[in-house]
């Protein structure tokens, strides 16, 4: 979305980028980008002809690359959250790297930026918390995980099995920042269920919020794949709903070989986190 990076990088000129895009664009019959103040934004057919060459690029260099050295060496791009890097997904990576000759790219992102990447062709595949199944997107259910009350083992609660919502009454919650899904989601919830609450601390990450419940400064609802500290016990919430990840995938795009090895590793290790948690 730079035309001075990309005619550097392409090694020509930016007047002689801008007569190619232009001529592209007259071929195809429609405008592939606009301007926004400084800033170049893609049309909606823009983008098609960006996740379309990503594509063609893709299976040219495993053509030519296949045809030259017997093989492939193309990366695989991951695209997923870091809580489902840290909890879901290590033990699949590992199994990938042991079976795989292909480099993996991991790709940090939020829901959005991941079902953005797996549409645009910058990501084979993400994994993502959904709850409406996006159009384009070919979904496969990985696994379903409860939401959990992380506290210290000293706290009130710490020796319960199972708790409701109406448990919470007049807790300090650690909580993700204002407008995050999460967020949202238990502060409809809580309200829902007439239960009284005081914001402790906004932080983002389950890692941060788990460190600030060692700390002794509030209590925080996390997944139930969470690696809890040795200091902390983690209460699975009957009244919320598990949170269901998925594999994102564009629906009829070609699929390389290491894209389809990684979701079978995917797959394969759906449920290590429940056997780490003892489930």
């Amino acid at each position: 979305m730079n035309f001075t990076h990309a005619a550097e990088r392409l090694h020509i000129s930016q007047p002689a980028l801008h007569v190619k895009i232009k001529k592209l664009s007259e071929q195809l019959q429609t405008p592939l980008y606009r301007k926004s103040g400084k800033e170049l934004v893609l049309t909606e057919e823009g983008k098609k002809v960006q996740t379309f060459a990503r594509e063609i690029r893709d299976r040219s260099s495993t053509f030519f690359e296949e045809l030259r050295h017997g093989g492939s060496a193309q990366p695989v791009v991951l695209a997923a959250g870091e809580g489902a890097f840290l909890y879901l997904l290590g033990m699949a990576i590992q199994d990938f790297k042991n079976i795989s000759e292909h480099p993996l790219r991991l790709i940090t992102s939020d829901k959005a930026a991941t079902i953005s990447a797996v549409e645009d062709g910058s990501a084979h595949l993400g994994v993502a918390a959904l709850s409406a199944k996006p159009e384009g997107l070919e979904l496969t259910l990985l696994t379903e995980v409860e939401q959990t009350l992380a506290v210290p083992t000293s706290h009130r609660l710490a020796k319960r099995r199972h708790l409701s919502l109406k448990d919470l009454n007049g807790e300090k919650l650690i909580l993700p920042p204002p407008g995050m899904p999460q967020r949202m989601a238990i502060e409809q919830a809580l309200m829902n269920n007439d239960v009284a609450w005081t914001p402790s601390v906004e932080a983002r990450g389950w890692e941060l919020m788990l460190h600030f419940v060692k700390l002794g400064v509030g209590v925080s609802i996390v997944n139930g794949c969470c690696n809890i500290p040795s200091a902390l016990t983690a209460i699975p919430i009957q009244d919320l709903p598990k949170i269901s990840y998925y594999i994102i995938e564009r629906k009829g795009r070609w699929k390389t070989t290491g894209a389809q090895e990684l979701k079978s590793c995917l797959l394969k290790h759906k449920g290590d986190w429940r056997e780490r948690r003892g489930g």
